[in-house]
């Protein structure tokens, strides 16, 4: 069972179950959004409302676990590795359940962003923009996890992994894609004057 504050903000348990907890709120948020969107003249509302949240909620709760303290949290000093595939390599060597819980986790942590950033975003609408977007966030969670010193190793294979995540993921939406690009204007058109 978990116990006080730390047990559901301080275990990737607790932040499992959290996050599922959080879902029905999520869901309300989408439909509040929604009908603002549609008030605001924002095409297509329920579209471009999930996409809003979905982006926060399929991410977030990722990137929490990510910078959960590990057992020697401030105590040992950062470590990083710019080998690729170096770490990946080692991981696999470790054994079949742990290199898949790992890999699959990786591809994750930006999964959601991908799918649903282009969606949202029109200008990032492209698997190159979405790369490089996931690529930047996720350097910048690998520099806070070493800054932190969180007692996990800062890698560029987590990086090469969690953009190909939502590389792949964007790919997944690319059938969406075009109906954010062609959608109306998201801005109010100011008057044109006659004459």
């Amino acid at each position: 069972m978990l116990k006080g504050w730390h047990g559901w903000l301080g275990t990737f348990t607790g932040v499992a179950l959290l996050t599922v907890a959080v879902l029905p709120l999520a869901a309300l948020a989408v439909w509040v959004l929604a009908r603002r969107h549609r008030v605001t003249g924002i095409t297509p509302a329920r579209r471009t409302a999930l996409a809003e949240v979905a982006i926060v909620y399929g991410t977030v709760p990722w990137v929490w676990m990510i910078l959960l303290p590990g057992p020697g949290a401030g105590s040992v000093p950062g470590r990083v590795s710019l080998v690729p595939v170096h770490d990946l390599l080692t991981i696999i060597a470790a054994g079949p359940l742990r290199a898949t819980v790992q890999i699959v986790g990786n591809l994750l942590v930006f999964a959601t962003l991908g799918f649903f950033a282009p969606i949202r975003f029109a200008p990032l609408a492209s698997v190159p923009r979405i790369l490089a977007l996931a690529a930047g966030c996720s350097i910048l969670v690998e520099v806070a996890q070493y800054v932190l010193r969180l007692d996990w190793v800062s890698s560029v294979d987590d990086v090469l992994l969690n953009a190909a995540g939502a590389g792949l993921a964007a790919l997944a939406s690319r059938r969406w894609w075009r109906a954010t690009a062609t959608a109306p204007s998201r801005r109010p058109r100011a008057a044109v004057p006659r004459g």
